[in-house]
């Protein structure tokens, strides 16, 4: 997977968790999420790239589905609260049979 395609699953996975009203401790989610995407971003530096912009067109233009999708990933990853994925599959599955 090419770094680019890394980053715009990371940075939806963060707008799939900051959806997620519901979810009392996002906020120290989407911080460890956040920490998470800089310390890519120092490990994989992509030439004449800005991620400012990806991170601007990523928000705007994934639909929900797809950045709740993004966010399972990474939390995976960062070994984030079962409850905050189990939160995210319910809300997916009832998006699903809507």
């Amino acid at each position: 997977m090419k770094p680019e395609d890394q980053f715009q699953y990371l940075v939806g996975g963060y707008y799939g968790v900051a959806s997620m009203d519901e979810y009392e401790l996002k906020v120290y989610v989407l911080k460890e999420i956040e920490d998470y995407i800089r310390q890519f971003i120092l490990e994989n530096p992509i030439p004449n790239f800005d991620y400012f912009y990806e991170a601007q067109l990523i928000e705007e233009r994934l639909s929900l589905r797809t950045k709740l999708q993004d966010a399972l990933l990474v939390l995976h990853r960062i070994n984030a609260s079962m409850d905050l994925i189990l939160m995210i599959k319910a809300k997916l599955k009832k998006m699903e049979s809507s």
